[in-house]
């Protein structure tokens, strides 16, 4: 039987992680709070911004930004978009 969360971000319960994406506290919360639909669609957001952005993850202030993103994104509040990005036609 698949493990169901309450998430945070759709506000219903559905299908949880597998296991804490993360080591620590911030893992547990997102394994415990996320479900994985809102995980995958975190994935696909930040690849966007990383590259729209041009984000350098080697560089501290640019992990620092993408944390909060997550955070936002994860929570249900506004968060940055990929700026110029048009999802291709089908």
């Amino acid at each position: 039987m698949t493990r169901t969360v309450m998430c945070r971000k759709h506000k219903k319960e559905l299908p949880g992680l597998d296991r804490p994406p993360y080591p620590g506290a911030k893992g547990e919360d997102i394994y415990t709070n996320v479900s994985k639909q809102a995980w995958d669609e975190w994935q696909k957001h930040q690849t966007l911004l990383i590259n729209e952005r041009r984000l350098n993850m080697m560089n501290a202030e640019d992990r620092k930004f993408l944390q909060a993103e997550m955070d936002k994104f994860l929570s249900g509040e506004d968060y940055a978009q990929a700026e110029g990005y048009v999802p291709p036609s089908e």
